[in-house]
C-alpha cells in the first residue's frame, strides 16, 4: 500500500491482492480520486467462506476463558494501534469529520472486552428439575459463520458491535463493508491478526456480494444495517434460509421540546441530534416537535446555534462535512423542495453552501411550519435537514412523534420529571433519550421498533443474537420410567371410564 494520499488498497482476507478489476474511490469533499478498490469474485468468496468455516470449527471448541483471552488481546491490539491512518481514509472516502472518525475507531476496543467477559459469565441455565435424579439445563452454542453487511456511516464501530458478540459466541465472521468505506475497513482489518488465522474475513463488494453471503449455505446468521427497503430484502432472504438476522433499518427520529425544556441546552442538543455527521446517522433527529408556548424562542436559539457550525472538508476544522455522494444530496434537495412547495419556511440553510460548489455539501437546514403532508416527515432523510412542527402541548407532541412507520430512537428535552417518565413509557421507539440524544451503551440493547429493525445489537440480547440454545436432560442413573412404552393395559379407555389416573 502506498501513502495515505493515494491508497491502492484492494485486498481480501490475509491481504492478498484481489484478482478482480478495480474501481476508483472518490473523495466526496473534493471529487478527486483517492484510491482504488476491488470487489471479490465468486471464486474468491468461495475460498473465503471455506477458510472461515474451517477456522470456526476450531474456534468453537475453545473454552470460554481462552476465547476471552483472544478477545482481550484483540482489544489490546486496537488500543496499541495508530488508528489515525484508518480515520483519515474514512474521512477521505465518505467525508466524516476527522474528530468523529478517529473517535469511532478508537472506541472499538471496549466492546470486545465487554463480550469477552459476558460470554464467560452467561454460559447457560440450570432449571428446576421435573424428575428426581435428572439434571436439566440449557447451553449455548454458536451458529457457525455470521455475515456482517455494514453501512458507510459508522463502518468500523457498528461492525465491531456485532463481530465482537459473534466471536464471543464462538462464530467465525465475514464482513462486507459498504462500498463507500471499503478502504478504511480494510485498513482496520489488520487488527484481527491477533485472532486465529482465517477466523475473520473482509470481502469488499456490492449488493451482489451481500446477497451471496445471505444466500450461502456456509453462512448461518446475518447482521445488517441499511435502508428499510434493503433490510426487508435481507430479512426475506434470510427467512427463506431459516437464518437468524439482526437488522437495523434506519429511521426518522423525533425530538420533543416541551414547555419545560431549558432552551439553550435544548437548542445545542438539537443541533447535535440533527446535524451530527451531516445528519447521516440512523438515529439523527429528523422530526422536531416544539410546544407552541416556547416555539419561537426555541427556533431563535436553534438557528443561532446552527449558524455557528463550520462547513468543509472533514480533514479541516469543520463540523459539517459533505454528504456521501451525489444521490444523497439530490434526495435532500428533493425533500426540502417538496416541503417548501407545501408551505414550509426555511429558517436557515436550504442550499449548497456558497463557495463549496465542488463536493456534495449542503448547509445545515431548519424548516419550520412543517406538516404531515410533506414527504420530509414520512421518509428517512439522512442529511443535514430537520423539519420542525409546532404542536399545542406535550400530549400532542407525543401523538405526533409516534405517527410514523419508523421507531428507531426518540428524544425529549424537559426538566419536568413527570414528562420524562411519560415520554419513556409512551414513545414508540427502541431507544429513548431524555436531555442527551444519541448516546449508546455496550451493556444496553440497541435497535428499533416498527420498520426500523429486528433484533438487537449490544447487551445480552446482542450476544444471544449469535448463539443458539440447546436443552439438555441428563439422568445420571438410568432407570426405566413408568411412562415409557408399552403402556399397562389398565391405562387404556374402557366403558365405565379409566381405572388409571
Amino acid at each position: 500500500m502506498t501513502d495515505t494520499a493515494t491508497p491502492r488498497y484492494y485486498l481480501v482476507p490475509n491481504y492478498h491482492i484481489s484478482e478482480s478489476p478495480t474501481r476508483p474511490v472518490i473523495d466526496p469533499a473534493t471529487l478527486e480520486e483517492v484510491g482504488v478498490r476491488a470487489e471479490v469474485s465468486a471464486e474468491e468468496l468461495d475460498r473465503v467462506l471455506t477458510r472461515v468455516n474451517t477456522a470456526q470449527a476450531a474456534w468453537k471448541r475453545l473454552d470460554a476463558k481462552t476465547r476471552a483471552q483472544h478477545l482481550h488481546q484483540l482489544a489490546n491490539r486496537i488500543e496499541a494501534t495508530d488508528v489515525s491512518r484508518c480515520a483519515v481514509l474514512m474521512s477521505r472516502e465518505m467525508g466524516k469529520p476527522y474528530p468523529e472518525a478517529i473517535g469511532e475507531v478508537a472506541n472499538c476496543a471496549p466492546v470486545f472486552r465487554y463480550y469477552a467477559e459476558m460470554a464467560r459469565d452467561e454460559a447457560g441455565k440450570v432449571a428446576g428439575t421435573t424428575q428426581t435424579g435428572s439434571l436439566q439445563y440449557a447451553r449455548y452454542e454458536p451458529y457457525g459463520v455470521s455475515a456482517h453487511i455494514m453501512p458507510f456511516n459508522f463502518p468500523i464501530l457498528l461492525m465491531c458491535w456485532t463481530v465482537a458478540a459473534s466471536l464471543a459466541a464462538g462464530n467465525g465472521c465475514v464482513i462486507k463493508p459498504a462500498a463507500a468505506t471499503t478502504l478504511s475497513t480494510l485498513e482496520f482489518m489488520q487488527v484481527f491478526d491477533e485472532l486465529p488465522d482465517g477466523l475473520v474475513a473482509c470481502v469488499p463488494g456490492d449488493a451482489t456480494t451481500g446477497e451471496a453471503l445471505v444466500e450461502s449455505e456456509r453462512t448461518h446468521a446475518i447482521a445488517f444495517t441499511g435502508s428499510v427497503a434493503a433490510a426487508q430484502n435481507v430479512a426475506a432472504a434470510a427467512a427463506r434460509r431459516m437464518k437468524p438476522a439482526v437488522i437495523e433499518a434506519g429511521g426518522s427520529d423525533p425530538m420533543i421540546i416541551t414547555a419545560h425544556a431549558p432552551l439553550e441546552v435544548a437548542a445545542a442538543g438539537a443541533v447535535t441530534g440533527a446535524f451530527h455527521m451531516s445528519g447521516q446517522v440512523c438515529t439523527s433527529t429528523e422530526r422536531l416537535y416544539v410546544v407552541d408556548s416556547i416555539h419561537d424562542d426555541f427556533i431563535n436559539a436553534f438557528v443561532a446555534e446552527t449558524q455557528r457550525l463550520r462547513i468543509g472538508n472533514g480533514l479541516e476544522k469543520s463540523e459539517i462535512g459533505p454528504l456521501a455522494n451525489q444521490a444523497a444530496r439530490e434526495k435532500v434537495q428533493r425533500l426540502v423542495n417538496d416541503a417548501v412547495a407545501k408551505g414550509a419556511k426555511v429558517a436557515c440553510g436550504g442550499r449548497v453552501p456558497p463557495g463549496l460548489d465542488t463536493g456534495w455539501f449542503y448547509e445545515p437546514t431548519i424548516l419550520t411550519d412543517c406538516t404531515p403532508a410533506m414527504d420530509i416527515l414520512n421518509e428517512e432523510l439522512f442529511g443535514p435537514v430537520v423539519a420542525v412542527v409546532r404542536v399545542a402541548d406535550f400530549d400532542a407532541a407525543l401523538q405526533a412523534a409516534n405517527d410514523s412507520r419508523f421507531g428507531l430512537g426518540a428524544s425529549i428535552f424537559t426538566t419536568d420529571l413527570a414528562e420524562a417518565h411519560k415520554a419513556s413509557e409512551r414513545l414508540e421507539a427502541g431507544m429513548v433519550w431524555i436531555n442527551n440524544p444519541m448516546i449508546d451503551n455496550d451493556a444496553l440493547p440497541f435497535g428499533g421498533w416498527k420498520a426500523s429493525g429486528l433484533g438487537r445489537e449490544l447487551g445480552r440480547q446482542g450476544l444471544d443474537a449469535f448463539r443458539r440454545t440447546k436443552m439438555v436432560v441428563l439422568d445420571h442413573q438410568p432407570v426405566r420410567h413408568d411412562w415409557w412404552y408399552p403402556y399397562p393395559d389398565d391405562w387404556f379407555y374402557h366403558e365405565g371410564g379409566r381405572k388409571h389416573v
